[in-house]
């Protein structure tokens, strides 16, 4: 099977150049494995249940001997004999090699299960499910670099609405990208169902109430690209579940679901600002493909296309998804701004260098203007002084055409979106 290229691909590469091991995270089926494997030589896979008692004889006598290999070695799913951790470590501090060894990973090891962090031996690299470019459905016409740059952009996306509709439902999974047939959406469907009878009891082994787990996730579809309370959470896990579910108990599922990589938090913005209004500082909370939502929703692409304030909430969710995976590969971080009085920028990207830019996310072409408007706005509460003139403001939409407006703003679809 062909292997299609991952935009942290190059981020693997530099740091293999740099660092002696490279740990690649990322929640189940987004393709760890297989860009792994891409970068390695050899694999040992730690979750091949032909050679579990071998594994253990090893981890239990002398763990070193998992090193012996061609070079770089991958431990695929290295968090289930933790003690390879410090065995690479070790070794890394002995040789002095660099890239010797790729991890990668599916859950974060309970605490205490490593002696050491790694740092400066083992450098970790967060994978998601694939964005619109890895897909092939972005045609990568607008980079983040042109923007960045101040350039004129222009594209043309060959997504339709109903084209959007349909990604979301069936998300960002390798496995599904080349299926034709409405098979593609059972994808998402699939993982709900593995996580919530078996990866959340793997992950400590503890026993967790797979109905209950299944509507806090629902409680976090339907507020999906908003930020929810835990009270909110409480209240729509009673209504679904009939039953209390306590704060210490929500409080397991959701860094459970954490250490999964399923949900990630996007924080307010720490940017200074002019404005007379108290900021809201409560983070979002977005899964990490739109597919989960649709999936614990059962949702098909025909449900988004009739509840158009739906398909906004989980097209903002898409966008999300693929600005994390472009923005982490060229040094950048994402927030979001609200104020008080709800006066709202959906994401805030801030790059190592200090630049940094705004973006509103819109499914329509009805609502470009008023996003524009909406971060020209924003731009006047910012203290310029502090954080210096933002390097853009970009409306990100479903919409046909990328192009820049003449008042600055640029318009980008995100079916022409790319790093």
């Amino acid at each position: 099977m062909k292997y299609l290229p991952r935009v942290i691909d190059s981020e693997i590469d530099e740091l293999m150049e740099i660092m002696g091991a490279v740990l690649i995270e990322g929640c189940k089926w987004c393709g760890k494995s297989t860009t792994g494997s891409y970068h390695a030589k050899s694999i040992i896979e730690f979750q091949n249940p032909d050679r579990k008692q071998e594994y253990d004889e090893i981890k239990n006598t002398k763990p070193s001997l998992f090193l012996n290999g061609e070079k770089p070695i991958m431990f695929d799913e290295w968090q289930m004999y933790p003690v390879v951790w410090d065995s690479i470590r070790t070794d890394v501090d002995h040789s002095g090699k660099k890239g010797q060894y790729i991890l990668t990973g599916s859950a974060k090891p309970s605490e205490g299960a490593v002696m050491h962090t790694g740092t400066g031996r083992i450098s970790r690299v967060l994978m998601r499910p694939m964005s619109l470019y890895e897909s092939g459905e972005s045609t990568g016409e607008v980079s983040f670099n042109d923007i960045l740059e101040g350039r004129d952009i222009s594209g043309v996306s060959k997504l339709s609405l109903e084209d959007i509709a349909s990604i979301i439902v069936r998300g960002g999974w390798p496995a599904s990208i080349e299926v034709k047939s409405s098979a593609k959406y059972r994808f998402a469907k699939e993982y709900v169902k593995s996580l919530i009878h078996e990866e959340v009891k793997q992950v400590d082994g503890i026993k967790r109430n797979p109905e209950r787990m299944r509507n806090v996730l629902r409680s976090l579809a339907r507020n999906i690209s908003t930020p929810v309370s835990y009270s909110t959470i409480e209240g729509d896990v009673k209504n679904s579940f009939n039953n209390d579910i306590s704060r210490p108990t929500l409080t397991d599922y959701l860094n459970t679901l954490e250490k999964l990589f399923v949900i990630e938090d996007v924080n307010a913005t720490n940017l200074n600002f002019r404005s007379k209004y108290a900021l809201r500082t409560k983070p979002k909370k977005y899964f990490v493909d739109p597919s989960i939502a649709t999936a614990v929703l059962e949702m098909k692409p025909n449900d988004l296309i009739k509840d158009l304030n739906t398909f906004g909430f989980m097209f903002e969710s898409l966008c999300m998804r693929d600005l994390k995976i472009y923005t982490q590969s060229i040094g950048g971080d994402i927030t979001f701004y609200r104020d008080e009085k709800d006066f709202e920028v959906d994401a805030i990207i801030r790059m190592s260098s200090g630049n940094w830019g705004a973006i509103e996310i819109k499914l329509g072409a009805g609502y470009i203007d008023e996003a524009a408007n909406n971060l020209l706005k924003f731009k006047d509460r910012v203290d310029i002084e502090k954080c210096g003139e933002p390097a853009f403001l970009v409306v990100l939409t479903g919409a046909v055409y990328s192009y820049k407006r003449d008042d600055g703003v640029y318009v980008v679809s995100i079916g022409t979106l790319k790093n």
